[in-house]
């Protein structure tokens, strides 16, 4: 398995925190693998600069910061100014083109979709939004299964919110699987 280095930065409230708590913790309970999280965010609780680091392996990790990410996804303009540039080349660049108007030639995919749109249009709550941009990150780089996805979100989401989530994890996966196809019809 190729070890994976991502980098979810936006802001306080996006929840970036709580998507890459979801990733490592699917990948150490149910797939078998290694996993780092850390994470680190400015003074506010809510609006201020926010980035948390996941390292995914089948070998062991030994150190938990990620330097040069494969995956890099900026949910502001603030991160995307501030981490694009550290994107390993070849790797992936996710942006929500809600908040993010990306500027910059870097040496890896970019992908910008309509996640927080796509939330607000079907959901109507923000709060999901996170969900929404872990499922388009799998569905972009399968790092791991849905299902240990759905299991960490049936664990750490309430019941009444369950429903919810789950629609905005689909709802990511469709905008990857859309992005995919243009991206293979397109020359």
């Amino acid at each position: 398995m190729e070890r994976y280095r991502v980098v979810f930065s936006g802001s306080g409230g996006q929840g970036v925190i709580t998507a890459s708590i979801i990733l490592a913790e699917a990948a150490v309970l149910y797939e078998g693998l290694n996993a780092v999280q850390s994470q680190s965010y400015g003074p506010e609780a809510r609006g201020g600069a926010t980035r948390s680091d996941v390292i995914v392996s089948d070998r062991d990790i030994r150190f938990p910061k990620v330097n040069q990410p494969n995956v890099l996804i900026c949910l502001t303009q603030e991160a995307y100014n501030k981490f694009a540039t550290t994107i390993r080349p070849g790797g992936l660049l996710l942006t929500d083109s809600h908040f993010v108007k990306p500027a910059r030639k870097v040496d890896a995919r970019q992908v910008e979709l309509g996640m927080y749109k796509e939330v607000m249009d079907r959901i109507g709550k923000s709060v999901v939004f996170n969900i929404c941009v872990l499922g388009a990150m799998l569905g972009l780089v399968p790092i791991v299964k849905t299902d240990s996805i759905l299991k960490v979100i049936e664990t750490k989401i309430p019941t009444a919110f369950l429903d919810m989530n789950k629609k905005a994890l689909e709802m990511g996966f469709r905008l990857a699987d859309a992005s995919l196809f243009k991206q293979s019809v397109l020359p």
